[in-house]
C-alpha cells in the first residue's frame, strides 16, 4: 500500500491550478572571466503556474541550467553575477530577499532535481540518512521519525524493498533508482515547484519513460508546478504544457507544446525537431544543424543563430530580433506563441 506523506500546513497554502507560481522577468546573468564577460543569460522571461509543466529546451550552453541555478540561489557568485531582472515567487522578488528568507523557500517551496544523481548524492551517507535530513533540518523530526519518512518516500517513488534498502548507499542503486531517490528528496517537503535539470540524462529509454511518468504522476497528485530542463525534445512531448526554447542565453520561441511540435516559428526550433530520429526515415541520414553554438564571449552581431541559419538575411546579421507575438495567416494572435526571428512568418507559414 502506498503511503502519501502529508503536510497540512503546506496543503492549505496550495494555489489553484493556473495561478502563477514563478515568474522570471528580464533576467540577465554574466560570468566575469579572464578572457572577458560571458553573457550566459540575456533577458530571459518565462513563468510557470500551479499544476503546469514548462519545458525549457536548448543545446548545452544555451543558459537553461544557469537560469535554474539563479532561481534556486545556488549560482556561484563570483564569477556569476545577476545584473538585471526579477525572479518572482508568489509575487515576491527572491533576488531582493535576505539569505535566511530565501533559504526557507529553497527546498521547502522550490526544489531541484539535478542531472547527475551519483554526484548530487553524498557517497558516504546512506540514502535513508540523506532523505531523512530534510525532515530533521526543516521539521525538527527525530532520527526515528526521519527514517520512517524516508522509507515512505522511497515507497512513494517505487523503490522496491524500501525498508530493507533504506540503509544502502548511493553506489548500491542503479542509475534509474538513484534518480528516483533524487525525486523523493525533492518531493520530501511537498514544494510548490520542482525544477528538474536533465532528470533523464544517461538513463536508457525505458527508464527515461518511467522517470517522466513518475514525475507527471506526482505533479498531478500534489498540484505542483514543474520546470523541465532538457535538450531532448522527445522527452517532453507527452508531459509538457508549454515550451520555451533557448539559444545563446535568450528565449527564441515560446509555444504550447503541441503547437510547437506541429508548426515551429523559429528556424532553430525547426532544426531541433528535424534532428529527432523518425520511424518513417529509416535508412536516411539524420539531420543535424550545421555549426556550433556561439562563444558567449563573442556572440555574433544580430541574431545569434544567424551563422547556422539556412534562411538568414542581411537583417538577421545586423539587428537582434525582438520576441514577436506570432499570428496566424489572418493576422490573429496565437495565444502563448512568440518567436525571436525576423523571418518568423516565413518559418511558420512558409
Amino acid at each position: 500500500m502506498t503511503t502519501v506523506i502529508e503536510n497540512n500546513s503546506q496543503k492549505s497554502d496550495r494555489l489553484e491550478v493556473g495561478t502563477p507560481l514563478l515568474e522570471v522577468k528580464d533576467l540577465h546573468v554574466e560570468f566575469h572571466t579572464r578572457d572577458g564577460i560571458a553573457k550566459a543569460v540575456n533577458g530571459v522571461n518565462y513563468s510557470v503556474a500551479a499544476g503546469e509543466t514548462l519545458a525549457v529546451l536548448g543545446e548545452s550552453g544555451s543558459g537553461k541550467s544557469v537560469t535554474a541555478q539563479t532561481i534556486m540561489g545556488i549560482l556561484d557568485m563570483p564569477p556569476g553575477k545577476v545584473t538585471q531582472g526579477q525572479i518572482l515567487y508568489r509575487g515576491q522578488d527572491m533576488l531582493t530577499m535576505g539569505n535566511e528568507e530565501r533559504r526557507k523557500i529553497r527546498g521547502q517551496k522550490i526544489a531541484m532535481i539535478f542531472q547527475d544523481a551519483l554526484s548530487a548524492l553524498n557517497p558516504v551517507l546512506s540514502v535513508g540518512y540523506q532523505l531523512g535530513e530534510m525532515f530533521r533540518v526543516h521539521q525538527g523530526a527525530s532520527k526515528k521519525e526521519a527514517k520512517e519518512k524516508a522509507i515512505e518516500l522511497m515507497d512513494r517513488v517505487r523503490i522496491p524493498a524500501a525498508r530493507q534498502r533504506v540503509n544502502d548507499y548511493p553506489h548500491q542503486f542503479s542509475g534509474g533508482m538513484r534518480q528516483r531517490i533524487m525525486i523523493a528528496m525533492a518531493l520530501s517537503l511537498q514544494p510548490d515547484l520542482i525544477i528538474a535539470d536533465e532528470p533523464t540524462t544517461a538513463l536508457d529509454v525505458t527508464v527515461q519513460a518511467q522517470v517522466m511518468d513518475l514525475l507527471a504522476e506526482l505533479q498531478a497528485e500534489y498540484n505542483m508546478g514543474l520546470i523541465l530542463i532538457t535538450h531532448d525534445l522527445g522527452v517532453v512531448a507527452d508531459v509538457a504544457d508549454k515550451i520555451a526554447v533557448m539559444y545563446a542565453g535568450r528565449i527564441v520561441e515560446t509555444a504550447p507544446v503541441h503547437e510547437l511540435y506541429a508548426n515551429p516559428a523559429h528556424p532553430y526550433t525547426k532544426g531541433l525537431l528535424r534532428s529527432i530520429p523518425r520511424l518513417d526515415q529509416k535508412g536516411q541520414d539524420l539531420y543535424a544543424i550545421k555549426g556550433l553554438p556561439p562563444n558567449l564571449l563573442k556572440v555574433p552581431a544580430g541574431c545569434a543563430f544567424n551563422p547556422r541559419c539556412e534562411i538568414a538575411t542581411d537583417l538577421c546579421r545586423t539587428e537582434i530580433p525582438a520576441l514577436h507575438h506570432v499570428t496566424d495567416k489572418d493576422g490573429k494572435e496565437l495565444t502563448g506563441r512568440r518567436s525571436a526571428c525576423h523571418l518568423w512568418k516565413e518559418t511558420l507559414h512558409g
